[in-house]
This record gives structure tokens, sequence and C-alpha cells, in this order.
């Protein structure tokens, strides 16, 4: 959640700071602010309510300058969107903080700064940390020493940005649990939520590691450890283009997004397959030996990545005969976990710092599993760093809030780990070729479908006036069904569902009736039969279905019957390509609907707050 950038340099840094705030609006658009030091050593804020086209309407008509600078945008967790809860916050007009994440003990330390005299003017958490600055430099303490005295004093999860008058060349970050970047210039530095921001400006970075704290002029960066020591952190130059961030032809980031799924499925397949063979060395270098004690398999995932991880689960039974399960982060260290010897923890994660999948791993290191792997879209993220090893999708930077081509480069890793388990539990080696090279027929079959799109925006257009939707499906179409309803909900507002197709007379089936689409994914599987069986259910009560089938699969156009043949598709890998006209068919009835494709209300990329 929220999006810091900060920069120090010898020029005015006011259009860095908002094109790289711009750049992270993904992470949060609630509202968004704006602090500098200025030629006369006086911090000017300013803050706005909304998107950050806001704020810089707002700069246009009262502009800042200065040569160093932070900004903020906000995904609210305490306090409405307001312009009051906007950040940066400043102290006394000495000191101004931006903040990621959340102070968990912020009420006790507002309580002890009030009975001292500090006046509060918003409801967040994040205004403590100013105040405490202020009181640390009223000691008599350096910018550095005051903030290391009150991130001390501080429970949660947080990543900062501070600049002080009585310092006004420097500016601190600090990163506790939440994600934290500089980035290295010519004669400029940078600090950012992520390295997107910062593409711009520069290819060369720092991760900074918890617990550090960067000390960043126009000229050095310095870092300290949590135990307040000097240490050198390594410094990466990033390959990443700044085009891949723009939307090029495509009216939004998630349409294209959907359409680059081709090559990001190739791009995770690339140098991982060879001979018919998946390599063991894509999961790391000690992957052959760990794979040959492994015995059972626990998947930590949230949202759209757990999806993921429920079809992993069916593969990993079905193919490699491992008991598999598969839980949300969030709920995974609350309960008492019984580890079964030889235990593979497998954790997915598009951002690799989602924070429930984060703290689950980190619990999950206390409790004997026999390796922790993460599969992950970011190198060098918290999840990837914390794991024994790591397997790295390769999607590519993913700025749609509703995720597409992550999930899609998720199940790929996924089925790639399944046969290399099912390989040492009597996977035939003709059975691997035959998967494998289903595997790498896949990008081609997802252009294929993507071709579909013209007829899949016909059938949004019936969506116009729903508010409602069914989505179904059986076996590993059950997950891709919840996906897909996930899609719907998040970018279209309309409330959806999904079912196992054979719970629809346990109850879902009282909903249906004339105003209720029923959306089917039908690939040609043992389970068609019963899967049209459920379908003919809701027919007979007058519900409207629209039903995404195989080429092969017997189904008919009739009445309230409407069916988009998809693909002949084999069944291992039938979940990938089926998600494809679910993410299409959400993306174009939120398109009627004027939504918010790419930034959905409420909702941001990136959770990292519990």
């Amino acid at each position: 959640m929220c999006g810091i950038v900060g920069a120090a340099a010898h020029r005015n840094v006011v259009s860095s700071l908002l094109e790289g705030l711009k750049r992270l609006e993904y992470r949060g658009y609630d509202s968004s602010g704006i602090a500098v030091i200025d030629e006369t050593g006086t911090i000017k804020g300013v803050r706005q309510i909304g998107k950050i086209r806001e704020l810089e309407k707002l700069l246009e008509a009262n502009p800042v300058h200065g040569k160093i600078g932070i900004v903020h945008t906000r995904w609210a967790t305490h306090g409405v969107p307001s312009e009051r809860n906007a950040h940066p916050h400043i102290s006394n007009r000495r000191v101004a903080v931006v903040h990621n994440g959340i102070i968990e003990n912020h009420d006790s330390l507002r309580i002890e700064l009030q009975e001292q005299g500090y006046v509060f003017g918003s409801e967040t958490d994040s205004e403590v940390i100013a105040h405490l600055i202020h009181r640390e430099l009223a000691r008599g303490n350096d910018l550095r020493e005051s903030v290391r005295a009150t991130v001390a004093r501080l429970q949660g999860a947080y990543a900062i940005g501070v600049i002080c008058t009585d310092h006004p060349g420097v500016m601190i970050g600090v990163r506790h649990g939440s994600p934290l970047v500089v980035g290295l210039g010519n004669n400029e530095n940078f600090i950012a939520s992520d390295i997107f921001a910062l593409i711009s400006e520069t290819q060369r970075f720092i991760y900074l590691e918890d617990g550090d704290l960067a000390q960043i002029t126009a000229e050095a960066v310095d870092i300290y450890d949590a135990e307040g020591h000097p240490v050198t952190r390594s410094h990466h130059d990033s390959k990443m283009a700044l085009d891949v961030v723009e939307r090029g032809e495509y009216r939004h980031y998630m349409q294209k997004e959907i359409h680059e799924q081709p090559e990001a499925v190739e791009k995770t397949l690339d140098g991982r397959i060879q001979d018919g063979k998946v390599l063991d060395s894509a999961f790391g270098s000690a992957a052959a030996q760990i794979f040959d004690s492994i015995r059972a398999v626990q998947i930590v995932a949230c949202g759209t990545s757990y999806h993921a991880g429920m079809i992993g689960r069916y593969w990993m039974e079905q193919i490699a005969g491992l008991p598999c399960s598969v839980e949300v982060a969030s709920e995974f260290r609350y309960r008492k976990q019984i580890v079964q010897p030889g235990t593979l923890f497998v954790t997915l994660s598009q951002s690799g710092e989602t924070a429930d999948t984060l703290a689950a791993l980190k619990e999950a290191g206390h409790l004997g599993y026999a390796h922790m792997l993460a599969i992950c879209n970011v190198p060098e993220s918290s999840i990837v760093r914390e794991s024994d090893s790591a397997f790295m999708t390769r999607a590519g930077i993913e700025i749609g809030v509703a995720s597409t081509k992550a999930f899609t480069t998720q199940l790929v890793a996924l089925l790639m780990l399944v046969v290399a388990l099912a390989r040492r539990n009597g996977l035939p080696p003709e059975e691997e070729t035959r998967i494998v090279r289903e595997l790498e027929d896949l990008p081609e079959q997802i252009r294929m479908v993507l071709k579909l799109e013209n007829r899949i925006e016909e059938w949004a257009e019936q969506f116009g006036d729903k508010h409602h939707a069914l989505y179904l499906g059986r076996g590993a179409q059950y997950p891709v069904a919840m996906e897909g309803a996930l899609k719907l909900k998040e970018i279209s507002y309309i409330h959806a569902e999904a079912y196992p197709a054979g719970e629809l007379k346990h109850g879902p089936l009282a909903l249906i009736d004339s105003e209720m689409p029923v959306i089917a994914v039908a690939p040609n599987n043992e389970l068609l039969e019963k899967l049209k069986s459920n379908l003919q259910e809701v027919q007979a009560r007058g519900g409207r279905l629209y039903v995404f089938a195989d080429v092969d699969a017997t189904m008919d156009n009739v009445a309230n019957v409407n069916i988009l043949r998809v693909a002949e598709t084999e069944e291992i890998v039938a979940p990938i390509i089926y998600i494809i006209p679910l993410q299409l068919l959400a993306y174009h009835i939120a398109l009627i609907k004027g939504t918010d494709v790419d930034q959905p209300r409420n909702l941001a990329k990136s959770v990292t707050v519990e």
C-alpha cells in the first residue's frame, strides 16, 4: 500500500518527484502530497484529496521549488481519505515525514505526545512519527539520531522518508517490514517504494534490508543496520526499460497486461526446460537434492495467488501424488500448524512484499519445514530474500491492480514444480515430455484465445445493468471460476461468487432468475457431462448462461444459453487457458460500467500492511 518517493539533488526535484509518484499510483490513490525544503530553508508542503492529477493541478496554481523533497500517494488505513490525513505530515514546520505501513502502537504514542503539548492535525497513525522525530531534534539530536530514536519506539511495519530544516540537504529513509529502495544517480540520489518510480532517473539501485536506515544527500548514501552500525549493501543494475511501464496502444494497463501473457509465459519457460524435461536447477542450485526428500507440500498465498495455489493443489495431488495443502496467508499463523516431515513450504506472491504472506513465511521458518520456496515476480523482494530458494516468474511489471499475467505465470511455475516433484514419485518420462510439450504450446494457445476479445466484448454488453453474477466450474476449473469472479468484483464492482458446479443444489440455485447471469468454464474433460447437468438446472429456472467451452465439447446454443468455443485444450493446462476469457470478460464489463479499471476503488496493488 501507499507509495513513497524522495529525492536529493543539485536541481529542482519537484517534477522528478511527481513523475515517480505517478508510477506508484497503483499502490494507492486516495490522496497525495509533497514537501520540499526551498531556497530559504523552509518546508513547503502541499496536500490534496483524490488522485495525483489533482495534486498536479494544485501545484500548477501554487508551485513549490526545492532541491530536496518527499512525496506520497495514499491508500487509507487510519483515517478517511481527506486533505488533513494526506501525507507528508509536518511537525512544527521543522520536520516532514511520509510513511507506508501501520504503526500498531500509535494510540499510546499519540497520548504521550499530546500530554507533552503536541497538537495533531490528522487521524492517521503516521503523524506520530513526525512529532516523535521533532521531539528528538528538540532534545539536541541530529536528524539521523532522531530518526533512530524514533523508530526504536515504533511497533508495526513501516517504510519512511524524512526531511528536516535543521539539515536541509539530508534525507533519511528507513525500512522495517515495508519495501524501500535507494536509487543512485549522478550527484543526486533517491528513495522509493519500488524501482518502477525511479527508472526514468537511474538504473542503479540498493535494496534496503529490514531495519536499515539510509542517510542520503545529493553526493552520498550512507547506510546503517538495525543496530546503527555502518554497512555496505550491494548495488544492482536494472535492465528495465522505460517503455515497459507505458500503456502503448492499449486503453488500460490491465488490457495491456492481459495481452502480454503469451510473452510472459515464454519468458517464464525460457531456459528452464530441455529435451522434454523440467530442469531442477530452475528452482535453485540445491533443488535436485532437496526435491528428493519432499513428501508433502504446503502452499500459502493471498488473493489471486491463493487461487493459483488451489489449482496447484489439484496438479500436485493428481500428477505428483503428493499431499498438498493450500491456505490463505492471513489465516496461516493464527492457528496451530502440524508440519509433516519432508514438507515443502511454497509462498506465492506477485510483489514479494505481501504482508500476510511474508509474516506466514517468517512463522514457517520456526516450524520445521524441509525447505521454503518462493514463487515470485520481483527479485530482491522481501519474500525472495527470506526464502531458502526462489523461482522468478518473469511476468514483468504488472501495474493494473487486478492481477492477470502474474497469475498465469504463477500457474506455469507451479506446474513445472509439480512435474519436477512428480518425476521422483513415479511420473513416467513420456508423461513428463507430454506435459512439457503442453507448456511449450501455451503461448500460441493464449494468442488464439486473445483473438476472441471482440466476441467477448459483445457478451459484456449484456452485463451493463447487472449487479450480481454466479461463476461455476468443476475440478481444477473451480479455482478458475473463483479467479474470474474476483476479477469481476475488483474492477466492475458487480457482486460475483464462484461455486463448484456440483454445489448448486446446496444453496446457490435459490439465487437463479433471469437477472442472475451464470458464467461457466467447460473444458472437455471427464467432468463435462456432470457440468452440463448442472447447467441444465440453471437453464430450467430461467437463468441466463454464458459458457466458455472446449471446441470439442458437445454443447449447443439454445435459448438463454450463450456458448463461446475457446480452444482445443489438454486437461492439465486448461486452467491456464480458461482464465484468459474470464479476464477479458471482466475487463470489458468494467468498461461498460465506467469504472476505473486500473485503479479500482478501495484497492491497491501491493498489500504491504496486514
